[in-house]
């Protein structure tokens, strides 16, 4: 116990950035981009990928962090369509390695149609997310050009959006994302590029569309989160209350394919709301009431006292943030906000039923609500994230994340900010993931390995001991969260990293992150009786190898290391 307090006593921070998601890289004192392949992927024979280091297709965007891909994708339109009025959408394809069986897909949103197409795309199936088509390719190193004539039919925000991935061998370097985002406008010449999301109103109760799946239950395990500055519970007798649930209609990789995502209809936990009004038609907006919508339900009800018999108008406004705890931030920094339709005239107690939030938004109300999975779980036995923080300073985790973002997937540690690109938010598991990262470093209050031979890294493969601890944490975070072995995509492709002796295609030993992944989980379910006591464990005293770990910290802080959790690290493949 003495040598490990004088070892944390001469410790020095090292700033360092997570990178890639299952992918992700960490690399000291500069962003080091990253690759990740499954060995599958590497070693397929007649179509192997091209050798490490060869395959350079990137994001457009210079200081993206996102691993080199021997498969690209871009998409573009002729022209900024209005409303009633045509435009070509040409994608295309770029492989630097052959790939027998590649998908392609190309998703609409509700504001625009398909008018035509490409012979081989599939015929165009909607739903409340707007129309989606695509095809199998079989692909060379080389250009393919797929076109496609789309309509503007709504005004308002819209994104068009295109995937290439290898059906066979999942896998970041092997996948492409590319996005189109305009304004559209009701008169010719009015469209404009990009979109404007950040506030927003609320998106039309339709009902649940088709397809759409049933709510995975998070049972509530510990306190919620605290309150946002100048909340308010609903004042007891309050001569006047606004109620309803806040939800989110968004599309979510697990359970999804390469070209479908599961449609999902859920409702948001603990964010932030605010009741706005205007006591009277001349006078001035103020804050009626604030709180916090409910753990598992969405439900809000805010009530005041009026000062007048009639209140002019009030509505109710969602940020993406929970409590002080977590948020969810735009290109520059501010919270999204999704506003209600207003009440007029207010004299009672009023229900707005569901309020969905802004469907430009979605994606990061999506996040909002999966870091309300991990934190009713995070294995703290104070109320912040990491049992390393308590007495009320609490550091929150916070993600950023824009339509068409390619400033992802990593986590900063310098300024403790998850970024996200623009579809990382569909794959739970990858939000996850980089909040894994984020609490490891709260855990280990700002310090972090010396990580080496992690940029290339590859899942299943072997980097380095301590390549594989901190990925592998990552990685066990997510899996203890959604209780699997799998791991999930932004664009709906998974790898299942269950594993045992038997197991082929996974190096063996400590330096191999599903190793690592695997036997964490393991060890937590099997003899820990969870993660709270291995995660206090960690705010004790820091670790630079799952070696370090279980030989030297587990039994010095009275973890089990004997028969059975000898047996769980052996099983995979690990030995000491």
């Amino acid at each position: 116990m003495s040598g490990k307090r004088a070892k944390r006593r001469v410790l020095r921070p090292v700033p360092l950035t997570a990178l890639a998601g299952v992918g992700a890289c960490l690399a000291v004192a500069a962003v080091v981009p990253s690759a990740f392949a499954s060995g599958a992927a590497r070693t397929e024979a007649g179509s192997a990928a091209a050798p490490s280091g060869t395959c350079t297709i990137r994001s457009a965007d210079k200081h993206t962090e996102a691993p080199p891909s021997c498969l690209g994708v871009t998409a573009a339109l002729d022209h900024l369509p209005a409303v009633g009025e045509q435009a070509t959408l040409t994608v295309n394809v770029t492989a630097q390695t052959s790939v027998k069986n590649a998908g392609l897909s190309v998703q609409l949103p509700p504001g625009l149609r398909i008018s035509d197409r490409d012979a081989g795309l599939a015929a165009p199936t909607a739903d409340s997310f707007g129309q989606r088509t695509g095809r199998k390719l079989a692909l060379t190193p080389g250009t393919r050009t797929v076109k496609l004539k789309v309509k503007a039919v709504a005004a308002g925000p819209a994104q068009i959006q295109a995937d290439i991935s290898d059906i066979d061998h999942p896998d970041p370097r092997r996948a492409g994302h590319d996005s189109v985002e305009l304004t559209v406008g009701a008169t010719k010449g009015s469209t404009g590029k990009g979109v404007a999301v950040s506030k927003g109103r609320a998106t039309k109760d339709a009902g649940r569309g088709p397809g759409t799946r049933e709510p995975r239950k998070v049972a509530p395990k510990s306190p919620a989160p605290a309150r946002s500055a100048g909340a308010s519970a609903p004042t007891v007798g309050a001569q006047v209350c606004v109620g309803g649930t806040f939800r989110n209609r968004f599309q979510s990789a697990e359970g999804g394919a390469w070209n479908a995502k599961a449609n999902r209809d859920e409702p948001v936990s603990n964010a932030n709301v605010i009741l706005w009004g205007k006591p009277t038609a001349n006078g001035g907006t103020r804050q009626l009431a604030a709180g916090m919508t409910g753990n598992g339900d969405g439900k809000f009800n805010l009530c005041y006292t009026p000062s007048t018999s009639v209140t002019s108008a009030a509505w109710v406004e969602f940020r993406t943030q929970a409590g002080r705890m977590w948020s969810v931030v735009d290109a520059n920094g501010g919270l999204y906000a999704t506003s209600s339709y207003a009440l007029n005239n207010l004299s009672r107690s009023t229900s707005l039923g569901n309020v969905y939030a802004n469907s430009g938004q979605s994606r990061a109300w999506h996040v909002l609500d999966t870091l309300n999975k991990l934190w009713w779980n995070r294995g703290s036995t104070t109320d912040c994230w990491a049992s390393s923080e308590q007495g009320g300073r609490c550091s929150p985790i916070t993600v950023q994340w824009y339509p068409g973002s390619t400033d992802g997937t990593y986590w900063n540690g310098g300024e403790d900010k998850i970024h996200l690109a623009d579809n990382d938010p569909d794959s739970e598991h990858t939000t996850v993931h980089e909040a894994g990262h984020a609490l490891q470093g709260k855990l280990y209050r700002g310090w972090w390995p010396r990580v080496t031979n992690c940029s290339p890294h590859y899942v299943d493969r072997t980097s380095s001991t301590s390549c594989a601890w901190t990925e592998g944490y990552a990685n066990a975070v997510a899996f203890h969260t959604f209780g699997d072995t799998t791991y999930y995509w932004g664009n709906g492709a998974s790898l299942n990293l269950a594993n045992d002796r038997s197991t082929r295609g996974i190096d063996p030993g400590d330096a191999c992150e599903a190793r690592v992944a695997t036997a964490l989980v393991d060890l937590w379910s099997q003899v820990d009786g969870g993660w709270t006591k291995s995660n206090t464990m960690m705010s004790r005293d820091t670790q630079s190898s799952f070696r370090e770990y279980f030989v030297t910290d587990r039994p010095a802080y009275g973890l089990d290391t004997g028969a059975t959790a000898r047996d769980i690290i052996w099983k995979h493949t690990i030995w000491y």
